[in-house]
């Protein structure tokens, strides 16, 4: 059974930093796209960053400049990098993965983390 574990959220000032990472367990094959998606209460979640396999990183714009994804392709992990917060990054952030070469990875989900950036 496949388990994508994150770890890294937590309570920072605007202007701060976090760096998330994401785990796979249990997987016999490596994941083509693995990404990050957010969703803060009452608003739908949403794809904040991805990276798959013979392709450039794909962004959303709210976070171009600031974030920026990559990964351990021999460990199966994900990390974001999340520079500049401001109040409105203040979401759970799910950890997905795919095992095929799509921009929007959602065969797996992590439980989620908090984040949770204060003015």
């Amino acid at each position: 059974q496949v388990q994508l574990v994150e770890s890294g959220g937590g309570l920072v000032q605007a202007g701060g930093s976090l760096r998330l990472s994401c785990a796979a367990s249990g997987s016999i094959f490596r994941f083509n796209s693995m990404g990050w998606y957010r969703q803060a209460p009452g608003k739908q979640r949403e794809l904040v960053a991805a990276i798959t396999t013979f392709r450039a990183p794909n962004y959303a714009d709210s976070v171009k400049g600031r974030f920026t994804v990559s990964r351990d392709n021999a460990k199966n992990t994900v990390f974001l990098q999340m520079n500049s917060l401001k109040p409105e990054d203040t979401a759970v952030y799910y950890c997905a993965a795919s095992g095929d070469y799509t921009r929007e990875p959602k065969d797996y989900w992590g439980q989620g983390t908090q984040v949770t950036v204060s003015s």
